[in-house]
């Protein structure tokens, strides 16, 4: 930094010498010290969470992380393996001995109580300081019980469970933007569901599997999915239960890879639109059923995860716990209060920094192009249209004839037909997307831009969530890069090898187009012939 002096001329004085220090991260003054406990450790934003609070904020006391053992795993061998990733490299580097901070408790959303013990339920109420509840299912066409369950009932219990954690900071839940979809206009607050949380569960525990699919569709109503739903009933119960906690709900959009940390284009599921660009780079999806000019609400994650963590702290230095419950004989007033207490952060890019899918689909073209992967199975041909009856004609040209095409000679040379299983199950996957490709919303986002503005200039670049910096154009070339090294596994050494596949795809493709055109010509020709 340089020394600038007011007035030209002075005498240099020892205080312009100076150099003002850095403020300190108020973030990580609120962190130290504290113990989090965490849920869905495992999954995509967990491990983003854990590993920023762990590298950032140092002085963090543990991090108790609930794990779910599996058949063939404990979870201290789900430990060794989530650790075994290129996301954990710089944090090992900078903190050898890291996972000391980190312990183990067996639990399940899928169980009553989150399958806890006593033991472990104890510990967690006496040292547990903040809580992120980032556990879900995010299959859009889970059962609805199952559903109910791990997006539900576990957000109540985790929430009574608060309730007796003897100093509790702050409460941060992570839900979905999406929650409320059937409305257009998405502003910070609550919603009313169309059953509560507590009577769904009931229902889910009171009829079988036969009687919940007849009825499924009464009790969606206008919601697209059993996902979408159950967020926005987990907002209800999260709204029911929040008597004197500090809470917080933040409601991110489609989450895609990071910009920058811990690595650069990180990202470990194919949901949503990341799902799209894969497909797309090698040549497996070639249609989308979307609007071009709708606009396209996605997030990267690592800006997500430090908004979680900057609400924490801003729900935790601004609200008080209270334990115990303020009784009024008014049942809306005291509603109100709860509004009042949850505070509601929309994390969505259209109010800052819109895209729209057009933009999104050029962008992802021009870095997919650059950086050719040798799985291509075809040359990159993708086509978007908003109309669901030439999308459904596309499906059946691109996606289902050539696959049963393919299926027919890989049976008759003795091999396994895999292809049209797996197109019936991105055709499906293409459903369900088309639902928040073909329209749009409007989100207000004051409570998060409210919440960038009060971190000071330290935690505004450790924390750093404003979408307003963000430059699309950079972005996408490393999230191109991201899929292609983090999800196909494709280093970017074999990148020679991929130029070439590209070629000799594109030679095929375009050679394919012609013979067909040309018969398609010819076949014209012989029915004007016919008929005429």
């Amino acid at each position: 930094m340089v020394a600038t002096f007011e007035r030209e001329g002075d005498d240099i004085t020892v205080s312009d010498m100076v150099i003002p220090e850095a403020e300190a991260s108020q973030i990580e003054k609120y962190f130290s010290g504290s113990t989090v406990f965490l849920t869905g450790g495992t999954g995509f934003l967990g491990k983003l969470i854990t590993e920023k609070l762990l590298r950032t904020c140092r002085g963090v006391k543990r991090i108790y992380l609930m794990i779910r053992s599996k058949k063939d795993k404990t979870i201290e061998k789900r430990l060794e393996e989530l650790v075994d990733n290129v996301l954990w490299e710089r944090l090992r580097k900078e903190q050898p001995n890291f996972i000391e901070k980190i312990v183990l408790v067996n639990g399940d959303c899928t169980l009553s109580n989150l399958g806890l013990s006593d033991e472990d339920r104890q510990k967690l109420i006496n040292e547990v300081n903040c809580v992120f509840h980032c556990a879900a299912t995010v299959r859009f066409d889970e059962k609805i019980r199952s559903a109910t369950h791990i997006n539900i009932r576990a957000t109540r219990d985790i929430l009574l469970l608060s309730k007796e954690i003897k100093n509790l900071k702050s409460f941060v839940y992570v839900s979905t933007a999406f929650s409320n979809c059937i409305r257009k206009e998405i502003n910070e607050e609550f919603y009313e569901p169309t059953i509560s949380g507590d009577k769904l569960i009931t229902l889910v525990d009171t009829l079988n599997e036969e009687m919940l699919d007849s009825i499924l569709p009464t009790i969606l109503g206008q919601w697209p999915n059993t996902y979408a739903l159950t967020k926005a009933v987990a907002e209800e119960v999260v709204k029911s239960y929040s008597d004197g906690l500090p809470i917080a709900i933040v409601r991110p959009a489609i989450v895609i890879s990071t910009v920058k940390e811990p690595v650069a284009g990180w990202i470990d599921n194919i949901y949503g639109a990341t799902g799209v660009l894969v497909g797309a780079a090698l040549g497996v999806i070639r249609t989308l059923q979307c609007d071009k000019n709708c606009r396209a609400e996605i997030v990267p994650a690592d800006y997500v995860i430090n908004c979680c963590i900057s609400a924490a702290w801003d729900i935790g230095t601004t609200k008080k716990s209270n334990k115990i419950k303020e009784l009024t004989f008014d049942d809306k007033q005291n509603d109100k209060k709860k509004e009042d207490e949850v505070q509601i952060y929309n994390y969505v890019c259209s109010p800052e920094k819109p895209i729209r899918w057009k933009d999104f689909m050029m962008l992802a073209e021009k870095y997919l192009k650059q950086i050719p992967s040798p799985l291509l199975i075809w040359h990159y041909c993708f086509i978007i249209t908003p109309n669901y009856y030439l999308h459904m004609l596309l499906i059946i040209l691109l996606h289902r004839v050539p696959a049963y095409t393919i299926d027919f000679f890989a049976k008759c040379i003795g091999r396994e037909p895999m292809l049209v299983k797996g197109y019936k199950k991105i055709d499906k996957f293409l459903r369900v997307l088309a639902y928040f490709a073909t329209q749009e919303w409007h989100f207000q986002n004051k409570n998060t831009q409210a919440l960038w503005r009060k971190l000071n200039e330290t935690d505004k670049k450790s924390f750093e969530f404003s979408l307003d910096l963000l430059d699309w154009d950079a972005f996408f070339s490393t999230y191109a890069r991201g899929g292609r090294v983090y999800l196909c596994k494709d280093p970017m050494e074999s990148l020679p090898q991929g130029r070439i596949k590209y070629r000799n795809l594109q030679i095929a493709h375009y050679t394919l187009c012609m013979v067909l055109l040309f018969i398609f010509v010819r076949f014209i020709i012989f029915l004007w012939h016919c008929f005429v």
